[in-house]
């Protein structure tokens, strides 16, 4: 007698359209759905489109992604407070003066030579062999003011005639002084004497503050002071020997 096998299927609950999975919508009502709208669009020619990403959405991702995905996102920039930005303006403006002005200068031009006379600035300070020199209490004579620096080509070619005024006028009232500008001490020295020039009253100027009130646009540069204290003659490059006849040998005369 044969045994009858019962069938898989029976015996077994049948999942129906209504049936809901564990803590989800009708899984076939959803799919059923599904199904159905995409037919109806292969059938019209509509093809499905992706999904748009909301306004903005990207920008928070990609500032998550560069966050290393802990949420970072980008925020409005940091301002300076006014008086730290007004600060720090000025400080860029004056050091762009000083690396605009403060440079090698250019080859003197014939109009760089007599201006008006008008009382020369406060020069005062100790000296690179540790004395002391004051404009002011050098009334009475003439004197020479050249701004100069070790690392200025034209400076070295110009201080052996300076050193030659000095010998020749001296005995007549005049006094040479260096206006040293951003040097170090042993680079000076090594310069001085080098060029002969070795007891030349030099006054240094590390940071450029006596050559800005002076006026000083360039290196080398040379004033000369008169007996009242008046700056009578200036020149920006190399003085020749030509020019210190012009200008300063007239002012030697006796008071």
């Amino acid at each position: 007698m044969a045994r009858h096998v019962p069938h898989p299927a029976r015996g077994r609950r049948r999942r129906r359209l209504g049936d809901r999975p564990a803590g989800g919508e009708p899984a076939g009502r959803r799919a059923l759905v599904r199904r159905r709208a995409d037919g109806g669009r292969r059938a019209a020619g509509v093809r499905r489109q992706p999904t748009a990403t909301p306004a903005g959405a990207g920008t928070a991702r990609e500032a998550r992604d560069a966050g290393g995905g802990r949420g970072v996102t980008a925020g409005p920039a940091r301002r300076l407070p006014a008086g730290r930005l007004t600060a720090l303006l000025l400080v860029v403006t004056v050091g762009g003066l000083l690396a605009a002005g403060l440079r090698a200068g250019p080859e003197p031009s014939p109009a760089a030579g007599d201006p008006t006379p008008v009382p020369a600035p406060a020069l005062a300070g100790a000296t690179l062999d540790g004395g002391r020199f004051d404009l002011a209490g050098a009334r009475g004579q003439v004197v020479l003011v050249n701004v100069f620096a070790s690392w200025c080509g034209p400076c070295r070619d110009e201080l052996p005639l300076l050193a030659e005024a000095a010998r020749r006028w001296s005995p007549r009232g005049l006094r040479i002084v260096g206006l040293n500008l951003r040097d170090g001490p042993e680079a000076v020295r090594a310069l001085l004497a080098e060029t002969g020039v070795a007891d030349l009253t030099v006054l240094p100027d590390p940071d450029g503050i006596r050559a800005v009130a002076w006026g000083v646009r360039g290196v080398p540069e040379t004033f000369v002071v008169d007996r009242d204290g008046r700056i009578v003659a200036r020149r920006q490059g190399v003085v020749d020997r030509a020019w210190l006849d012009r200008w300063v040998a007239p002012r030697l005369a006796a008071p």
